[in-house]
This record gives C-alpha cells, sequence and structure tokens, in this order.
C-alpha cells in the first residue's frame, strides 16, 4: 500500500455522524480564529500592491491545494471584478495539464512549478504557494525560485508548517493536524481575502 498521508490526520468523535460534525467544525472554528491577522493583511496588501502595479499573481498547490489554487485565481480575478478598479491579473501553475507534465515528464516533478515561473514570473509579481504539510518539495522549489526572480511570496501552511512557514515572506499558518481542517482553512481564507477586497472596492 502507498503511504497515504492521512494516518498523520487528527481524528474526532466517530461515535455517530452528527459528533463528527460538532467536533469537526470546532476545530475548523479553533484553526481560522488562530490566523495571525497581521499576515493577512500582508497578503490582502501585497495582491493589490501588485494589481495597481500591473503585475501578476501565480498560485499553486498539489492535490486538494491545487484545486485551491485553481478556486482562488477564479475568485480573486472573476470574483472581485470593478470597472474602478484594475483587473486581479492571476494564473495558476497547475492549470495547463499539457505544460505541467510536460515539464514533469522531462525535468522532474520537484521542477514543475519553479520551471513555469522561469518561464513567466517578473520582479513584483507575487506568488501564492499552498501546502499542508509546507514541506512539499515541488512548493519549495517554487518559493526559492520566486525569491530569486524578486516574487513576493505567500505562504499558506498547516500542520506544523514545515519549511514553508519559515521562508516564505508573508505566512497564513493553520495550527492544526487534520488535512479537511487545514485545507476547509485554506479555501476559507481565500474567499475572506477575496470577499474583503470585493468590499474594500465597493466602498470606493
Amino acid at each position: 500500500m502507498l503511504d497515504d498521508p492521512r494516518h498523520l490526520n487528527r481524528t474526532f468523535d466517530a461515535s455517530s455522524v452528527g459528533a463528527y460534525l460538532a467536533d469537526y467544525a470546532a476545530a475548523l472554528r479553533e484553526a481560522l480564529t488562530a490566523v495571525d491577522v497581521t499576515e493577512l493583511e500582508r497578503a490582502r496588501a501585497e495582491i493589490v500592491r501588485a494589481t495597481n502595479d500591473g503585475k501578476r499573481v501565480y498560485a499553486i498547490g498539489n492535490g486538494g491545494s491545487a484545486s485551491i489554487a485553481d478556486h482562488l485565481c477564479c475568485d480573486l480575478t472573476k470574483g472581485t471584478h470593478h470597472q474602478n478598479h484594475k483587473t486581479i491579473r492571476t494564473q495558476s501553475l497547475n492549470a495547463n495539464v499539457a505544460l505541467y507534465s510536460a515539464i514533469a515528464n522531462d525535468y522532474g516533478f520537484d521542477r514543475v512549478f519553479s520551471t513555469q515561473l522561469n518561464f513567466f514570473a517578473d520582479s513584483g509579481d507575487v506568488l501564492i504557494a499552498i501546502s499542508s504539510s509546507g514541506g512539499s518539495p515541488n512548493i519549495l522549489a517554487a518559493v526559492e525560485e520566486a525569491r530569486r526572480r524578486g516574487v513576493t511570496t505567500i505562504g499558506l501552511s498547516g500542520f506544523s508548517g514545515g519549511k514553508l512557514r519559515e521562508v516564505a515572506d508573508i505566512c497564513i499558518y493553520i495550527p492544526a493536524n487534520n488535512y479537511g481542517i487545514v485545507e476547509d482553512s485554506h479555501q476559507a481564507i481565500m474567499h475572506i481575502l477575496a470577499q474583503y477586497i470585493v468590499k474594500i472596492r465597493d466602498s470606493h
């Protein structure tokens, strides 16, 4: 059997599905209320700064985090669109399957994101790197490449935070030991950033 990381998950009261739901909901609330709002504000400000400067926001992730990266790009671009403000230009580096798989095949999976940043990224851009463990080699390689290129890095992590928590310029860390809780929190953070930006835009 493949080494599935689900064994790392904190488990909840399984005496009934209702009990599990109650425990899960409490853990999700605890995780979200522990987020460092100073770092969250820094992330928002950096996204807006890049947009005003005509720069681009990239997003990356593996597995469920890849889906969050794609969703984040949808909500930050289409979901925040306002006729009086610049469009937030986003690009998920998971989305082009042909390019992604060609890089993985020719250069190795650890380089699927860093190589694309080498192709596309400019100084002043922003990279949002999503990794529940904070230790995925391809995520960390991308952060390293981003820093070489003058790209601001925003790291979303969970569990111990891994190395991503240490190397990202801005760290949005979820102190939880369950993949569902961490991923749901990252998804919520994505919605919070997009909806807050919309609220500010609609008021100006």
